[in-house]
């Protein structure tokens, strides 16, 4: 499948049941597909019956009472318009392309990626677990009223004893029953829900029917108070009256009978809000839907448009025919104003045993694709099993069980306020999967639902969230740790996909921006930091240098380039492009924080002007070059000798899979073996040398590395042979004496890297030496003076180091160059002698033996391409055997003394 035409799952996906299904089609044979539902009973049916449950026959008079017409109008319309700014993200999302099994949590998890999708999924299955006890809940309520063995508001056969604990018995033979139909399968619930549907319109027909052909009636209505006293209110239904409105437009909240608490306009609208829970009923069912992107749009927003206009002719109805006390006293009041009663019994029954079976299907659902997706381990992997035909029954076990854990409640309004928050939550990460799909600007974003803006997705994050906190500070408060919690959980187990980050079109938007304002014209020395590009010719050898100048960059670009010889013209395909992924995962398993860019060139000379040319963008180029030394060392092999290395499982995925890169063997058998002695060498001197001075002609400073293989671990401690980590530096160029200014550039650069070295958090409390070499046999003692003007220096700089005099009269000695001429110019190459050479070494490994590691003065390379060799004897004979080494030369000021 061609990356850039493939869908929006873009990954191997499962449907609902379990089984294989390719989007495209393009590519193997796909299996038998269990989609068979079509938009009115895939979509409108479900979302419907859902969204009537209990509240539509329990709980109407409820909110009118307590709130008032104007105030529940008011509640409706909000209730509303938050889910109609989350249906318009809901449709933009599922109609970019091809929706599979999950619903709501396949739309979130393929758009924001696996760490928000797996959380928010979690969450809409524990609200979805929740809203499946309510329902129960409310459907014993309406049965107790009738078959209860207490005193009760209507005839019927009180056979049933009632009590806390009967209500939880009650509650768990209906969820049993809930749970053998869902073991049987969807399709089953799908075949019953239109019949159910039209249960509940003739239920709906008669009340409104009833409103006007019953005659005014008074009641006595009945419950039992706080200490077991009686409660009686007389009350009465008066047919429609303009004065009974006029009495119910304000509101009059007060202690609801059920659970002897004081009511308000959050616990009231909390109520109401549960019957808007139900607009992802359908976009559950995406696994079995023939047309998923287009019955979700349609079926939803149809059903929606239905109820929002059934709910609005009930609150006007009741406001205008049914006094207050009624309202408030009486959840069962359609049925005592029925012409039938039993038309509203057998509506409620039917409304509240559906949408409890949609409830635990949709739960089911979505912990079944969160089980495939191996987001959360080993707990949820069992939820993955179905039967043969494709029904998920584990995750069915799993929803039944947890539900009946919410049966304990007791109360549905008990359940309503977290069901609420819940599904407000969900809500808002709805929205703002669809706000970031629009504000990355990706080119594949291109649904065809266009009635949505980035204004709609913000506002509905917007109205969820302040509705979540006036609803239930505690509540919502507690969700959104819940899910601060599972996104920590997630990142931490890094999930691997192939779905695509969103994070990542954001992010890409926008550094591109900040790019664009990182205006090179706007630099200034106070700003400056080190931005690298190391050369790596085979990491086998290089990993300690590696990370070594990772804690030189100091919050820096740093890329890891490499030049692979080859022409183009030559080849019939880049061989560069398939190398990307060897090393980015390379870069993951050595922990540092790294770009690669990689080459093709005829040489190595080329493909590194080529790299410092046009590696980064703007004002992100490196200003760095750093190399490994030439020398004719046998490298050491860092794989063969790191046994974390060897044995490390970087990159794998819980499927076995590596998504993001290769496995360590394929990365080990990438990199060729490191060069034996007798190997030859694909660097001359010359071109070595010549890449220095291309450096330097660039304007790049330049750094050369040598022995970091002997470079002990940053894990291992501070301490190196048994003595405190320290940091060497010399400043001044030790082959070319009697220089005597520590203030050039190449000496302050010199000081800032060892400065930044100090300051990463692995050198932090190593201690930093800086040595001055000064001849004592001198007759002036200028160097006295020199010292307290560099002491000077160093606390104007704010760089904390013990100063070290170092006499070295005994190694200028055998300088070739006679004594008046040493400090006019740099002395040619052929005048230093071997024995000048060898004193240097041994008065640096005499002074910096114990050092971690040692900062030295690169000289500038020479001119003549014939002196590249002698150049490069001259560097390799001062630092043989020192250890750990860092040759620099500084071409760029680096330092300012003003604030």
């Amino acid at each position: 499948i061609n990356p850039v035409c493939c869908s929006a799952s873009g990954h191997k996906d499962h449907t609902l049941s379990g089984q294989s299904f390719h989007p495209s089609g393009l590519s193997g044979k796909p299996t038998q597909s269990p989609r068979r539902l079509n938009t009115f009973f895939g979509v409108m049916v479900p979302t419907v019956l859902s969204m009537f449950s209990i509240v539509l026959f329990l709980r109407t008079g409820f909110v009118v009472g307590h709130a008032g017409l104007l105030q529940g109008l008011l509640m409706l319309i909000v209730a509303y318009t938050i889910i109609s700014l989350t249906i318009l993200s809901i449709c933009a999302i599922s109609t970019n392309g091809a929706i599979q099994g999950g619903g709501a949590y396949y739309m979130v998890s393929r758009s924001l990626g696996p760490e928000f999708g797996g959380s928010i999924g979690l969450m809409f299955f524990l609200a979805k677990v929740f809203a499946c006890g309510e329902y129960v809940l409310g459907l014993v309520e309406a049965i107790l009223d009738i078959f209860g063995a207490d005193p009760g508001k209507f005839p019927g056969v009180k056979v049933l004893p009632q009590g806390y604990w009967y209500t939880v018995l009650y509650s768990s033979v209906i969820l049993l029953l809930c749970l053998l139909v869902c073991l049987v399968g969807a399709h089953i619930y799908s075949r019953t829900a239109f019949a159910i549907l039209l249960v509940v319109t003739v239920s709906l027909l008669s009340i409104f029917i009833s409103s006007v052909a019953v005659k005014p009636l008074d009641f006595i209505i009945t419950h039992q108070g706080p200490n077991n006293q009686t409660l009686r209110y007389n009350t009465s239904y008066t047919g429609f009256s303009a004065t009974t409105m006029r009495k119910n437009l304000g509101a009059d909240y007060s202690v609801d009978y059920s659970t002897n608490s004081l009511m308000s306009f959050a616990t009231v609208f909390a109520v109401l809000f549960t019957s808007c829970t139900g607009i992802m009923a359908g976009a559950n069912m995406s696994g079995e839907l023939k047309t998923p992107s287009v019955s979700i749009p349609k079926g939803t927003i149809a059903a929606v448009f239905y109820t929002f206009t059934v709910y609005l002719l009930l609150f006007l109805v009741v406001s205008a025919t049914c006094d207050r006390t009624l309202l408030i006293q009486d959840y069962g009041l359609f049925q005592r104003i029925n012409l039938w009663p039993p038309f509203v019994t057998i509506g409620i029954y039917c409304a509240s045993l559906s949408a409890a079976m949609c409830a635990m299907i949709g739960a089911s659902r979505i912990l079944h694709a969160l089980a495939v997706d191996h987001l959360f381990g080993l707990p949820l992997a069992p939820a993955a099993i179905t039967s043969k035909s494709g029904n998920p029954w584990m995750a069915v076990l799993y929803t039944w069980g947890l539900a009946q854990c919410v049966v304990f409640a007791g109360q549905l309004n008990a359940v309503a306020g977290l069901v609420t928050v819940f599904y407000l939550l969900l809500y808002a990460a709805v929205d703002l999967a669809c706000l970031a799909l629009e504000w990355a600007s990706a080119p594949n974003f291109r649904p065809t639902f266009q009635l949505f803006s980035w204004h709609t997705c913000l506002l509905g994050i917007v109205s969820c969230l302040v509705m979540m906190f006036v609803i239930n500070p505690v509540y919502s408060s507690g969700s959104i740790v819940l899910l601060l919690l599972l996104l920590l959980f997630l990142h931490y187990r890094s999930p691997t996909s192939s779905w695509g980050y969103i994070s990542q079109a954001l992010i890409f938007h926008q550094v591109r921006k900040y790019l664009l304002m990182l205006d090179v014209r706007k630099d200034h020395v106070k700003f400056w930091r080190p931005q690298v590009l190391l050369m790596v010719s085979n990491p086998r050898s290089s990993c300690q240098l590696i990370q070594f100048v990772n804690q030189l960059k100091k919050g820096g670009l740093y890329v890891l380039g490499h030049v692979q010889l080859g022409d183009l013209d030559s080849l019939p395909s880049d061989p560069i492009q398939t190398q990307y992924n060897f090393w980015l995962s390379l870069v993951d398993k050595l922990g540092v924080k790294a770009f690669v860019d990689l080459t093709l060139s005829p040489s190595v000379r080329q493909g590194t002007q080529h790299l410092l040319r046009i590696t980064g963008l703007g004002g992100m180029k490196p200003n760095t070059l750093v190399l490994g030394f030439y020398d004719n060392c046998t490298p050491d092999d860092f794989f063969l000798q790191d046994s974390a290395f060897c044995h490390s499982s970087v990159g794998q995925s819980s499927d076995g899979e590596y998504n993001f890169g290769v496995d360590l063997p394929s990365l080990q058998a990438h990199f060729p073996p490191v060069r034996h002695v007798e190997s030859p060498r694909w660097l001359s001197t010359e071109e070595y040398v010549g890449i220095i001075s291309d450096a330097t002609k660039m304007n790049k400073n330049v750094c050369l590395g040598r022995y970091f293989y002997q470079l002990q671990g940053e894990d291992k401690g501070s301490k190196t042979d048994g003595s405190e980590r320290t940091i060497d530096v010399w400043p001044l160029n030790l082959l070319q004496p009697g220089s005597c200014d520590y203030q050039d550039v190449c000496s302050l650069f010199l000081l800032q890297m060892a400065c930044v070295l100090n300051m990463s958090s692995k050198w932090r409390h190593a201690r930093m030496r800086i040595f001055l070499n000064v001849e004592t046999g001198s007759c002036d003692q200028g160097w006295v003076v020199n010292e307290e003007t560099f002491r000077d220096l160093l606390k104007k700089l704010r760089i904390r180091a013990s100063i070290k005099i170092v006499p070295w009269d005994s190694v200028v000695q055998h300088f070739a160059l006679p004594e008046g001429e040493r400090s006019k110019e740099p002395a040619p190459m052929a005048a230093l002698s071997e024995d000048f050479l060898y004193a240097v070494n041994r008065m640096l490994t005499e002074h910096s033996s114990q050092a971690a590691v040692r900062f030295l003065y690169l000289p500038q390379p020479p001119a003549l391409r014939s002196q590249s060799q002698q150049y490069l004897s001259q560097l390799d004979a001062v630092t043989s055997g020192l250890g750990p080494t860092l040759l620099i030369h500084g071409v760029t000021p680096v330092t300012c003394t003003d604030l």
